[in-house]
């Protein structure tokens, strides 16, 4: 007990350093820890370093203990913590109150940077009060809410290694900013009317529009049919009304997009539910802090341009994530429903600077609305899908990037590559793992420029500096050129083995496993082109131990843009030449004789026809025979179109049952596709309606796949089974298979934070690289 100066005794007091590690910075956790040692009678101090956040606490052990305890339980909602570190220290007579001090940088750890999050319930109360000084400020936010990520230049995440250094402090946002008891306390995009970001109004060639409202010009334009370029967070979106189809195929036309989706943003929740069905899970994505696009069924008589999604049964809805959207959707002549796809021409990054933006899409946009605030690191919106009852994560970007993904145990400083699709990299630095946000695919000198320039600014932020890089094994990707260009050890990586990694990662799993890889296409060590593939993996090594049964792939890639192709080629393997001069399928007579007879020629004379096992193009070859999709302008979107297909019998308790042929080949397990291929024509030649095919193929590859898995499980003893790969952002196939495999008693693992597409493909690289690294392996059958 310590003495008080009337002789009377007190509780011995304790003193606690303690380190906070996680994602817990830039999220108000420092005033959020001053609050509480108020509360809790505690002295010392709280600060951001390198690590985390440092408290030094000096109070009873009573009071210690509470006082973390509910550190732990009632964290600010963005904060995460990874874990608490305590230590006792030596404390001196200068703590006589409880003190935020200022950042301490330390050089050679891993600091987590939060996600650009939306506006929060109470900025948004401001927003909308008159009384208040940020009435209807298009910028205002708090430590709970507002950009992060998107306007860091360096750590710590300070205002001066933000873009809003530029703007300096008004005497009361300086006051807020600097009050530990204020819901603004240290928010480094803190600012007003009077000394912060503004708008401007543009007409379409660059030149500034004067007025006094451009929010107000900008919901009348949207009104009046026009395309709007609009700033937001992590770069530039393209608006339009969206239950206009005229300025929706205009937007198309500028835009280069014939058909792929658009998304849409609601302007609220009740409002999405007008045009879509909703459930709580995908109510709580959309009204998440994420705010991320989410994949909805639409409602085909709620009045949307049916044009938006063309063939597809769910369009991609967000809600408002940033003050200027909600107050776009103030005015009563605004669309309640608006377009709001990436702000780019088709295949080249979002664009994030003004005069970028006014030079690059000036052909696309008639108006711009643009604001002075620096955009440093360019983000897309994240897109997500719930499948299963879990939100699965189809694009990872605004919302997400960076928040890392916490590895099992130690790597070296490395980089990872990822693919040639939806390209996105990883950089490890001890037991965490950075995956960049949606970088794109690498078809352009743009997106390859965008790559690079990530790559720069995310080692720079986190302060990492590989040993070594993985890459895929495939040579002409531009990561894998990029890879071999740094002159560091280089870890090629099979494509479908880094497919199941990455969710093994995820979960924290480290094998042996049994994996469902199944996708468009990934180069196998034999040099074919694999895609649907049962393995057996562990971090170090894997074994191919089933397949899909080889189709040929007429023309190389051009295969995958006209599914038409891969119709021909199932026939071909079922039938030989003379099935395609028998069969008839719909739609087919709009490709030319000539190409047809040309096509056929190659696969008798062996030309240009690699072999590939491919579930992508299998799902091709279906949608083009039974005339679903013949030509395709986007990734997948033969597959998209049956899947929508397939919905329409989805609640048939009866489907087609189609005979199905597993045998052993090479030491593995085949499934032989032309089954499938001959009861399609013949359930096609009965007229059975197409969406009874489509979901009895759906249920007969499921099925099949989960005979394969359940004898490979018996005969190894591997119960956990990854399922991977982009065609399981297919929702009946998926749930398909992990209802099934649940069923059998196995234990199914699917990406929820980690795209199952090529988007996850950099995190399973640098588990597998980093472990070779570390263990001093080479490769495990790459």
């Amino acid at each position: 007990m310590e003495e008080r100066k009337d002789g009377l005794k007190t509780p011995d007091r304790e003193a606690v350093e303690f380190l906070v590690r996680g994602q817990v910075q830039g999220v108000g956790f420092r005033p959020f820890v001053y609050r509480l040692a108020k509360r809790f009678g505690i002295l010392g101090s709280v600060a951001n370093n390198g690590y985390g956040v440092v408290i030094r606490a000096m109070a009873t052990k009573d009071a210690l203990s509470a006082f973390i305890q509910a550190v732990i339980e009632k964290a600010p909602s963005l904060a995460k913590i990874a874990s608490i570190e305590s230590r006792p220290f030596k404390a001196g007579l200068e703590y006589k109150n409880f003190v935020i001090l200022e950042s301490e940088k330390i050089r050679d750890v891993f600091v987590h940077i939060p996600p650009d999050v939306a506006t929060c319930p109470m900025c948004l109360h401001e927003l909308s009060d008159p009384e208040d000084r940020r009435y209807r400020y298009p910028f205002i936010n708090c430590t709970d809410c507002g950009p992060r990520y998107s306007i860091i230049e360096s750590v710590p995440y300070d205002r001066e290694r933000t873009s809003m250094k530029a703007f300096q402090m008004c005497d009361d946002c300086q006051n807020e900013y600097h009050s530990p008891g204020d819901r603004r306390f240290h928010a480094e995009p803190n600012a007003c009317r009077r000394c912060g970001p503004g708008l401007g109004w543009h007409g379409k060639d660059g030149e500034k529009i004067e007025t006094d409202d451009p929010i107000r010009e900008a919901a009348a334009a949207l009104r009046q049919g026009k395309i709007v370029a609009i700033k937001g967070l992590g770069g530039f979106h393209l608006a339009a009304d969206a239950s206009n189809e005229e300025a929706v195929a205009e937007l198309r036309v500028r835009k280069r997009r014939p058909s792929k989706p658009l998304a849409v943003m609601a302007a609220d929740l009740e409002t999405a539910r007008l045009i879509c069905e909703i459930d709580a899970i995908e109510a709580a994505a959309l009204t998440s802090p994420r705010r991320p696009i989410v994949l909805l069924k639409r409602r085909m008589d709620a009045g949307l341009a049916l044009n938006l999604a063309p063939g597809i049964r769910e369009v991609g809805v967000m809600l408002p994530y940033t003050p200027l959207h909600h107050l776009i959707f103030t005015f009563p002549d605004a669309p309640r429903v608006i377009v709001l796809t990436s702000g780019n021409p088709g295949g080249e990054p979002i664009a994030k600077d003004n005069n970028e933006a006014l030079i690059r899409l000036s052909g696309i946009a008639d108006f711009f609305l643009i604001h002075d605030r620096e955009i440093v690191n360019r983000l897309d919106d994240s897109v997500v899908r719930q499948i299963g009852g879990k939100i699965r994560v189809i694009r990872r970007s605004r919302g997400y990037a960076p928040e890392p993904v916490t590895l099992s145990i130690e790597y070296p400083r490395m980089i990872a590559m990822g693919g040639f699709l939806k390209s996105t990299f990883c950089l490890s630095k001890g037991r965490g793992a950075v995956l960049s946000q949606h970088i794109g695919d690498l078809e352009t000198p743009e997106s390859i420029d965008f790559f690079e320039e990530a790559v720069g600014h995310l080692k720079d932020l986190f302060e990492i500096e590989p040993e070594a890089v993985a890459c895929d094994l495939h040579p002409d990707y531009p990561g894998t050129r990029y890879a071999m260009s740094l002159g560091l050890p280089v870890y090629p990586v099979q494509h479908h083995y880094a497919h199941t990694t990455a969710v093994m990662a995820e979960y924290g799993l480290e094998g042996p496993c049994i994996s469902v890889i199944l996708d468009g296409a990934g180069l196998g060590p034999d040099l074919t082109i694999w895609g649907g593939e049962v393995l057996l993996a562990d971090l170090y090594s894997f074994r191919r131990l089933g397949r899909l049964g080889h189709l040929l792939l007429p023309g190389g890639d051009a295969a995958a843009r006209e599914p038409w192709r891969m119709a021909m080629s199932a026939i071909f393997s079922a039938f030989g030449p003379d099935g395609l001069e028998n069969a008839i399928l719909p739609g087919l007579s709009i490709i030319s004789k000539e190409k047809r007879m040309v096509l056929t020629s190659m696969m008798m004379n062996g030309v240009n026809i690699p072999l590939t096992s491919s579930c992508g193009r299998l799902f091709d070859a279906i949608a083009a025979i039974l005339g679903v999709c013949l030509t395709a302008d986007y990734e997948g979107q033969a597959a998209m179109q049956l899947e929508t297909v397939s919905w329409e019998a989805k609640d048939e308790k009866v489907s087609r049952s189609y005979p199905m042929e597993i045998s052993k080949k090479d030491g593995m397990l085949v499934l032989d596709l032309s089954t499938i291929v001959k009861s399609v024509l013949k359930d096609l030649k009965d007229a059975v309606p197409l969406p009874l095919i489509g979901i009895s193929f759906h249920r007969w590859l499921v099925e099949a796949l989960c005979l394969i898995v359940k004898k490979l499980s018996e005969e190894t003893g591997v119960k956990e089974i990854v399922l991977s790969g982009g065609c399981m952002q297919n929702k009946i196939l998926l749930e398909g298979l992990m209802t099934a495999m649940i069923r059998k008693g196995l234990d199914p693992y699917a990406g929820e934070l980690i795209p199952a597409n090529d988007g996850g493909l950099s995190l399973g690289q640098l588990v597998v690289g980093g472990t070779r690294y570390v263990s001093g392996r080479t490769n495990g059958g790459c």
